[in-house]
């Protein structure tokens, strides 16, 4: 929290914690008639130049703030962070739930078109990104496979609590994705790696999208993770039908199973997240969903109502 308050305290004005994320490190800040948003980089500073150089990157391929003023770790003074142009716009998640019919096909038009236009930023390896260089690392990549990611998760957290049965059948559902998911000429594209609708602005009155926030998990992998990643919870059929139309249109050659490919992909986020139920409602989610796919042996189920046992 000091090197918070140091932060804050050298670009002065009246600071307030961003809603939507959980990170704790984001904030509004404004001075005299200006606003601008405030990325803290406490756990991991380095980031703070891969972040700014994936902005400069995406500046006129999909709306993302400009940057303003950056302090990288190397400068001395107080911690990293990252001050960027505030646009406009109201989180997605906001706007869905009240949009109109024809409103939300429109928004879920808009919202394909930029994952397409993020799934044809190549890259010839998969792997986060290491600094500025936007270079991945291979090395770095989480396990080698779902089966392999999901055993680790299996040890440890809510997952290890889970019944032999349930967990048997996590191995079984990660197996079967892995061997969707196993393509010879496998494609790298950029990953935003958090794209749902707490990171998106639109206007809500037009549709367009006006904004793509929050890069920090960014980096080089599968062409299907931000589909899976926003249709994990979006499961509208409006909203979700008009994203894959527009998606389908635009983006590089898919195949017919592309939603089984996508939240097969989102299998990693998911297992990690469904981990760590009870530290936020969005893990909590993440659980009922995950244990609806193993016990259904589906990546495209969903929980029936009432509490998950």
């Amino acid at each position: 929290m000091g090197q918070m308050t140091d932060a804050l305290a050298m670009l002065g004005g009246d600071v307030v914690p961003l809603s939507g994320g959980y990170s704790g490190e984001t904030f509004l800040v404004e001075a005299s008639t200006e606003q601008a948003v405030l990325r803290i980089y406490g756990r991991e500073p380095h980031r703070v130049t891969v972040d700014a150089a994936l902005l400069e990157l995406m500046r006129g391929l999909v709306p993302v703030p400009r940057v303003l003023e950056l302090q990288t770790p190397e400068q001395g003074e107080g911690p990293a962070y990252l001050l960027a142009e505030l646009l406009p716009g109201r989180r997605l998640d906001e706007v869905l739930p009240t949009a109109g019919t024809a409103l939300r096909e429109t928004i879920g038009r808009n919202v394909g078109a930029i994952l397409a236009r993020l799934s044809g930023v190549p890259f010839r390896t998969a792997g986060p990104f290491a600094d500025a260089s936007l270079t991945p690392d291979p090395d770095a990549m989480p396990a080698e496979d779902l089966v392999s990611w999901a055993r680790r998760h299996l040890r440890e957290g809510a997952l290890s609590l889970w019944s032999a049965v349930d967990r048997g059948d996590l191995l079984r559902l990660a197996d079967a994705a892995d061997v969707l998911l196993d393509e010879p000429d496998r494609r790298c594209c950029l990953v935003h790696s958090d794209f749902n609708a707490k990171n998106l602005l639109v206007d809500p009155d037009t549709g367009a999208v006006t904004g793509v926030l929050d890069w920090e998990f960014a980096h080089a992998w599968s062409p299907y993770s931000d589909l899976g990643n926003l249709l994990r919870f979006e499961r509208d059929p409006c909203f979700a039908d008009a994203v894959l139309a527009e998606y389908v249109d635009r983006a590089p050659p898919v195949p017919s199973d592309l939603v089984e490919r996508a939240h097969a992909q989102d299998l990693w986020a998911l297992v990690e997240l469904a981990g760590r139920v009870g530290t936020s409602p969005v893990a909590t989610r993440a659980h009922e969903l995950l244990l609806a796919m193993v016990r259904e042996q589906d990546v495209t189920a969903v929980p029936a109502p009432g509490p998950s046992a």
